[in-house]
Order: C-alpha cells, then structure tokens, then sequence
C-alpha cells in the first residue's frame, strides 16, 4: 500500500504500522511518522499516547522508540542492510513454516533477525535462539515465549555460543529450525568460523525440520567452514535460481526449494 493513504486506513492499522517500523529503526521522529502516515501531528501523537498506554513503545522527546533500545553492534547492522530487500522476502516466504502456537528455533545471523522481526502479531508460540538481537527484539512480544540458548557472546556475531549454549540446547525440542548460511554450494552449508558450528548442529539434531534461509549471494560466496551435507536440509527459502549443481544435488536430496518474491508496491 501506498504510505500516503494510511490517512484513510483504521487507527489500530496505522498503530501496527508504526510497530513495524520500529522494530526495524528502534526510533522514529514524529515528523517522519507524520509525513509518511499523511496525517496530523495531532493523530500520530494521539496513536502514539494510545500505543504507550499499551506497553508497546516509549514516547521520548520528539518521537517514539521501542521499550528496549537496539543491542545491534556496527558489524551487525551492516549485514542486516546487505541484500534487505532479499531477507524480507525470504522471511516473508519463511513465514509459511510457522503455525500461531509453533515452537521454532532461530539461528544467529540477519536472515534469522529478518524472520523474527516478520513475525505475525498473531504468533503466540515459543521461539529458541542463542541470538542476541532476535530476544531484544522479542522483548517487545509479550505473547511469545523466548528460550534463550546462554553462554558465552560473540560480539561479532552477536550471539551465544561455546559449551554451555550447546547443553542448553539439549533435552530441547523444535518444530522447525530456521538456520542461517555464511555459503552454500554443492558440498553443503558453510559458516564463517568453527565457534559457531557445535551451536548451529546442536540446534538441527533437535529440529523436526530444518529450513535454510540463504539469498542468492551465499551461492556465489565462500566460506571456511562446512557445517552440514545438504541432506541435513529439508527445505530451502532463497530469493534467487541456484546454480545447476547444487539444485540438482537437492532435487537428489528431496530439499523443497522455495523461491521468494520480492513485495510488490501497491
């Protein structure tokens, strides 16, 4: 839809309008909400007092932002901007795996983060993740259930892994991993460091389903890690065609292959 006619649309719309927002800014002025809702000063004010009221966001000098600020590191929020447009429709097309009361594990990595900030207001199920930004984020979720996998951080990745996060993991169960890719090729799923590889396994022995999250750039990348063989994967979200060796090697596998779309401006 058109931002310019949100001024027509329902106020609780408009309030789910914001939250997405700031769940991917962590502030927005209220002239910015004003111009790109097309609306007053007044009714963004009167949205945001009611949104308050709510629990959901802070209302600070000149804006909103959320109840807990963003934890995301500079590396972190580079790799989030690269390929967005990319992550937000295969989080999008992710969303097809995920029942309203599911329990779900979300691996480290921005394609995960891309997954976590679509989940659908809906969703009132149980989210695993050693991933720092992904439970910041969900903070502001109250129905969701958050199992945080502890241990020690790595600030690269912003995430927990070593030890205690892989026997945090054990005795867990989960319907569908979504797991994250620094490569992949022919030969399997790579990660960029082998600190992050007993977590990410740890986390497919206790999965019903995996489900690869990689856009088309993992495929033409390297990575020194091999993580898994792709019969570990049972289905694959990517935004772009792959190259004939490894789509042939998972039709051999019986990986579904989803092709993501980018969203269509109204």
């Amino acid at each position: 839809m058109d931002e310019k006619s949100m001024r027509y649309v329902s106020a609780p719309r408009r309030r789910r309008w914001i939250l997405e927002r700031l769940r991917e800014t962590g502030f927005i002025s209220v002239a910015s909400l004003t111009q790109d809702l097309a609306v007053s000063d007044m009714t963004v004010r009167r949205d945001l007092r009611k949104l308050e009221e709510h629990g959901e966001v802070r209302v600070v000098h000149g804006g909103v932002s959320l109840l807990h600020g963003p934890m995301h590191n500079p590396a972190f929020a580079a790799r989030s901007g690269l390929e967005s447009a990319a992550k937000a429709a295969i989080a999008r097309e992710a969303h097809e795996f995920i029942g309203a009361e599911d329990t779900v594990a979300l691996d480290a990595g921005t394609t995960a983060y891309a997954v976590a900030r679509a989940l659908s207001s809906d969703f009132a199920g149980t989210v695993v993740t050693p991933s720092v930004p992904v439970i910041q984020l969900l903070l502001s979720r109250g129905r969701v259930r958050v199992v945080a996998l502890g241990g020690e951080l790595l600030h690269e990745s912003q995430a927990f892994a070593g030890q205690m996060t892989v026997d945090a993991v054990k005795g867990l169960r989960v319907g569908t991993l979504f797991l994250g890719a620094a490569a992949v090729d022919e030969r399997g799923v790579y990660v960029a460091t082998d600190n992050e590889r007993p977590t990410k396994l740890a986390l497919i022995d206790v999965a019903d389903r995996v489900v690869l999250l990689a856009d088309h750039s993992k495929f033409a990348t390297t990575a020194p890690v091999l993580l898994c063989p792709l019969d570990r994967i049972d289905a694959l979200v990517t935004d772009g065609p792959l190259p004939d060796e490894t789509e042939a090697l998972l039709r051999h596998t019986s990986t579904a292959v989803i092709l993501a779309r980018p969203e269509r401006s109204a």
